[in-house]
């Protein structure tokens, strides 16, 4: 890669990574649901208008939505409201990865080599550690509902491959269309009008701040950005730098929100983290050149 380029591939990492710390700080502003309906809300509009018409089924775009918009945020907007610090929930995402192998496993037959099997049991190793962890100092509640999230994650990862979006910026902002609604309603239903309109009524320049933060920094340019760099590079050498991800988002959630990390925590991200590295190894064979494929099968970026 060329030295830009690398530079592009840290920065959209460092921009995912110190997501969570800007949800953590936008949680003080919203309910949890009506916080991410608006980060949808706002990634869709005016992006929709200037990105083309969907160049995939609507079935996709509507299934990855729900599952992904409506399912994975909304569990981990919820958990991260119920007590996940910021940097952690950086983390625990990250067994998106074993999730998206099983799922792909179960939907689209693809066996696991050895050697993934084996990054995939040092992940969930890093998993357990990093409940131990949580469950001495934080409510395992809000833990769980952060691994629903990364199960749900998985499986809009399978249902985004048999989708193959030729774009991902302009997938993903079609995509963003579809859980405003249903966040909007679960929002009513759930948290009450009445805290919703005392959220937006109270709206500062901090709370707006942050939706355009995870609506058009994460998501558009994040999105738009790694998707140039996929068009240009073989998936297996962007990939590897949405490791960086859980690095930034537990660094800047010590840098601004004062988390303290703990031994057990540092020794879950390695045995994570260096599982994922390792479960996502893949093997050709010598001789054989592959084509350059955006959508083969990859470790999802680990947006939020």
């Amino acid at each position: 890669m060329k030295p830009a380029h690398l530079a592009l591939a840290v920065l959209v990492a460092a921009v995912w990574g110190v997501n969570f710390t800007v949800i953590e700080i936008g949680l003080d502003h919203f309910p949890p649901l009506l916080f991410s309906a608006l980060r949808f809300f706002t990634a869709a509009l005016p992006a929709v208008f200037f990105v083309g018409r969907p160049k995939v089924a609507w079935r996709w775009v509507v299934a990855v939505g729900l599952v992904l918009g409506v399912a994975k945020f909304g569990l981990l907007f919820v958990g991260m409201d119920q007590g996940m610090p910021a940097g952690l929930s950086s983390l625990v995402l990250q067994i998106q990865a074993v999730f998206t192998a099983g799922v792909a496993f179960v939907v689209l037959g693809e066996r696991p080599s050895r050697v993934r099997l084996l990054g995939m049991a040092v992940a969930l190793a890093g998993i357990g550690v990093a409940a131990l962890d949580e469950g001495a100092s934080g409510p395992l509640g809000a833990f769980a509902l952060v691994i629903a999230a990364a199960a749900c994650w998985g499986v809009s990862n399978v249902l985004t491959r048999k989708a193959s979006p030729p774009d991902a910026l302009n997938f993903m902002v079609w995509v963003s269309t579809i859980p405003v609604v249903p966040l909007l309603c679960l929002s009513l239903l759930l948290e009450g009008p009445t805290r919703d309109y005392e959220a937006l009524h109270a709206l500062d320049w901090q709370g707006a701040g942050t939706v355009v933060y995870v609506a058009w920094v994460t998501t558009v340019f994040g999105f738009g950005a790694w998707g140039w760099l996929l068009r240009r590079h073989p998936a297996s050498t962007v990939a590897p730098f949405s490791l960086l991800v859980p690095v930034f988002g537990m660094s800047s959630a010590a840098l601004f929100l004062g988390e303290s990390v703990s031994p057990l925590r540092w020794c879950a991200a390695a045995l994570l983290v260096g599982g994922v590295a390792l479960a996502s190894v893949t093997r050709r064979r010598p001789g054989v050149v592959h084509p350059v494929d955006a959508t083969a099968s990859r470790p999802a970026p680990a947006r939020s």
